[in-house]
């Protein structure tokens, strides 16, 4: 794994050790800490990992059911792989470009997803999908306030570019609901439900995310429609830290509609990678030859 430049490294662990120890403080001082600015240091902890980065991943999905309590599969999973690549952009770096693209099964190869994700409330976030049997780049849309659809699917996965969403904590009304174990760790409980504009361009009317108090990072998410039924639930596991960070290596997210599970498994993270910028665009998508060059120049830095 490469290592981030030296003076960014500092910046970014005086910044997080400041707002960590603020938190600290408060809980040491008993009074419980705002939960928007736990929410911030969890997304600042998010874009810190995704800037510069190159990742391997694995992406399975299948029908669940329960067997002597346990979730499991209940047909052979689904299995994806894929190439990540991501960078944070804009004047204060908050800001995410990053672009997925298929390597296996051999018949969705070259299939890529290029995301932009905005800080800036209003301003809404930016995806285009290629599907390489047709040829085309086809620019999808933020979110579907449909009942009976969601915001576009991770590679046919039960993830969506909406759950993928960063920043913008400004559209919500953000609750402490208060504390709970989960997983065996000490968790903060926060409610976020978004404002007028952006509830219809979200499935979600409610999410209640399960953040550890210690790692901060978040360990299970609740998501809720209108009528106030649980339609999703996002689990975290296999932590680990990366570049100080504690990080979710393997994210299993379930449709409790539809009776399905995807799981995200981040076989390999390598952060530090020098990318360019124009790799972050449209052109990845489509030109063959630009996009394997580039690619193999990438690859050349982490193997």
């Amino acid at each position: 794994m490469k290592s981030p430049d030296n003076k960014k490294t500092i910046r970014w662990a005086l910044f997080t050790t400041c707002t960590a120890v603020m938190l600290i403080l408060s809980a040491t001082a008993g009074a419980q800490p705002d939960g928007r600015t736990i929410l911030e240091q969890v997304e600042d902890n998010q874009r810190a990992i995704s800037d510069a980065a190159f990742n391997r991943v694995q992406l399975s999905s299948c029908r669940f059911g329960l067997q002597n309590n346990q979730i499991t599969c209940a047909e052979r999973p689904r299995v994806k792989s894929l190439e990540t690549v991501s960078i944070n952009t804009g004047a204060s770096k908050r800001d995410t470009r990053s672009i997925s693209i298929v390597l296996e099964p051999a018949a969705e190869r070259g299939i890529g997803m290029l995301n932009h994700t905005f800080d800036e409330p209003g301003l809404d976030n930016e995806t285009w999908l290629y599907l390489s049997a047709l040829g085309q780049v086809k620019r999808i849309a933020s979110g579907n306030s449909d009942d009976d659809s969601e915001p576009a699917s991770l590679f046919g996965s039960e993830f969506t570019t909406e759950d993928q969403d960063t920043g913008k904590l400004e559209d919500y009304s953000i609750s402490l609901l208060g504390e709970a174990i989960e997983s065996g760790r000490e968790v903060w409980l926060i409610e976020t439900i978004p404002n007028e504009k952006r509830a219809r361009n979200s499935r979600y009317a409610r999410t209640v995310q399960y953040v550890d108090k210690e790692r901060l990072l978040v360990l299970r998410a609740d998501m809720y429609d209108r009528s106030g039924r649980e339609i999703k639930r996002l689990l975290a596991s296999r932590v680990e830290k990366i570049n100080d960070i504690w990080t979710a290596r393997s994210l299993t997210m379930m449709n409790l509609v539809a009776n399905r599970l995807s799981n995200m498994a981040i076989l390999e993270i390598n952060t530090g990678v020098t990318i360019p910028e124009n790799f972050l665009t449209t052109r990845t998508l489509t030109d063959v030859a630009f996009r394997e060059a580039e690619l193999q120049a990438i690859r050349a830095q982490v193997d």
